[in-house]
């Protein structure tokens, strides 16, 4: 069990190796649930983003290529056998 200290300004800081256990990173957001008999949970918050927002996070991103199902494949299956023996 980890226990953590407020200061004087009602602030808790929570450890490195709790937020990672949590999956929590700089920027994230945290949601705690307030539970019965003074408990609470605590949990990495759930990104609210839609479909459409989604839809154009890579657009203007790439360099014009068209590419078939067939070369992404390949494409994939060679940067897999490259990180297996260690490249980059």
């Amino acid at each position: 069990m980890t226990t953590l200290t407020v200061t004087a300004r009602g602030q808790v800081t929570f450890r490195k190796d709790v937020l990672q256990h949590l999956g929590i990173r700089p920027g994230d957001k945290i949601s705690l649930d307030l539970l019965p008999d003074g408990r609470a949970e605590l949990k990495a918050a759930q990104p609210s983003g839609s479909w459409r927002e989604l839809s154009g996070l890579l657009k203007g991103r790439g360099n014009g290529a068209r590419l078939t199902i067939d070369e992404l494949n390949d494409a994939i299956a060679q940067a897999g056998a490259a990180a297996g023996r260690g490249e980059q």
